[in-house]
């Protein structure tokens, strides 16, 4: 890798976004974990160089107030950005999406966690540099100015775009060892939820009227996303891979209308119908519609809050994207959530789902514990070749444990995915 002083970092703004590159790149060597689960002294080995590997993890990296991320990330002793450094070290993803990253105006947090964590080894990992990033505003914290919960009152997290106390609470971040194609970058922060034909509108259970929670005028204002979704091309090599970035909204914390959990249906919805022929109604942020160009490469990333199986979203919210006919299911899984699940015992003693592909260590004490889900995706598309894949979850006499323990967490209560794949056939746009 180039060092700072030959690689000069020059920053592109592109619609309120920020995204990082760098000159005179030097090819990244790739790397692979020992096994599924991520485990061992060293969890990086070599792969072969034309195998890329996607990841998500949902990091935890969110703060209770404005500022307060950017203040943890000036200095390298935070013990929780260490941990979630140290984990995306081990595993040494290409391309990663962070979810609950706090946006930051101008990239500020991202460049700090890079410069102060990735890029600085921990308990033996070796540094991961990634000259690329993504960042850019999201709906959490954004007042909406309406009563969206129906309290009566307006104000707070409940009546914001997105639940947040803040703007940009519980954002996401891109990053990358490959470019970002910035000209081609779209976001739907702005789509409209009653602009998605068939929508799953929440209704009040206290009328004879269907679909009915939100009156007209707010339905004129509220937007699907609850954070934002992102297509954001990598150029790997001469291809190119749209990586379709989200976070929607957990299926819980509301009532009888269910407002969350059909939210959360309709975002993972969205990328079902951009990756297939059915989005012509779907217009970004700069105005331009439709979806994925027809034969385009795609990995869809992000914690999807929905297991096919378990807890409570709505009725096959993820099959949207596990069934779909354009996506590939890698099955990633670990040892650890296993024994994590044998563990906890309570709710996970009800599950249907297998415990292997847990990829998220929630509560477990029943009426109301949800217990572990499969919460967190990778999915390539079907022509893309996948080499691998596994969560970040080692059993608890692996030394690498103690980045994920036990409640209360020392990184987060998600578990890092990946995928590696090797995107062959996906040139141009």
């Amino acid at each position: 890798m180039f060092s700072r002083s030959t690689s000069p970092r020059t920053r592109v703004a592109l619609a309120g976004a920020t995204v990082l590159a760098v000159a005179g790149l030097a090819a990244p060597l790739l790397t692979t974990p020992a096994s599924a689960g991520g485990t061992g002294t060293d969890a990086r080995r070599s792969a072969k160089p034309a195998d890329v590997r996607f990841a998500t993890f949902n990091a935890s990296l969110n703060r209770l107030a404005e500022g307060d991320l950017v203040r943890d990330l000036s200095t390298p002793d935070n013990a929780q950005a260490a941990a979630v450094a140290e984990t995306i070290q081990r595993t040494d993803p290409d391309v990663l999406l962070l979810n609950e990253f706090d946006y930051v105006e101008g990239g500020r947090a991202a460049e700090l966690f890079r410069d102060n964590y990735l890029e600085v080894g921990h308990n033996g990992a070796a540094p991961v540099d990634y000259p690329y990033y993504y960042v850019a505003p999201v709906n959490t914290g954004v007042p909406s100015g309406l009563d969206l919960d129906n309290s009566g009152t307006i104000g707070g997290g409940n009546d914001a775009f997105g639940f947040g106390t803040f703007p940009g609470q519980y954002g996401m971040v891109v990053y990358s060892k490959h470019p970002i194609a910035t000209d081609d970058v779209r976001t739907f922060q702005d789509f409209l939820w009653k602009d998605m034909p068939g929508a799953v509108l929440p209704d009040d259970p206290a009328t004879p009227e269907p679909a009915d929670w939100y009156s007209p005028a707010e339905l004129d204002a509220v937007r699907l996303s609850s954070k934002s979704h992102w297509d954001v091309p990598i150029r790997i090599g001469g291809r190119t891979v749209h990586f379709l970035v989200s976070h929607p909204t957990p299926p819980t914390f509301d009532g009888a209308e269910d407002r969350n959990g059909t939210r959360n249906h309709d975002e993972i919805r969205l990328w079902a119908d951009y990756v297939r022929d059915r989005a012509d109604y779907l217009y970004d942020d700069g105005g331009t519609y439709g979806g994925l160009p027809p034969g385009s490469r795609f990995v869809i990333a992000g914690d999807q809050n929905a297991d096919p199986l378990d807890g409570d979203s709505f009725d096959d919210a993820i099959l949207q994207l596990l069934d779909h006919p354009r996506v590939r299911d890698p099955h990633p899984a670990s040892a650890g959530a296993v024994e994590a699940a044998a563990r906890d015992a309570a709710a996970n003693l009800t599950h249907s789902g297998p415990p292997a592909h847990d990829t998220a260590d929630f509560a477990d004490a029943l009426p109301n514990g949800p217990g572990n889900l499969r919460a967190d995706y990778v999915l390539p598309d079907r022509s893309t070749k996948v080499r691998g894949a596994g969560v970040f979850w080692p059993e608890s006499d692996d030394p690498l444990f103690r980045l994920v323990g036990t409640f209360p967490f020392p990184a987060s209560d998600h578990r890092l995915v990946w995928v590696d794949v090797r995107p062959t056939g996906a040139r141009g746009r």
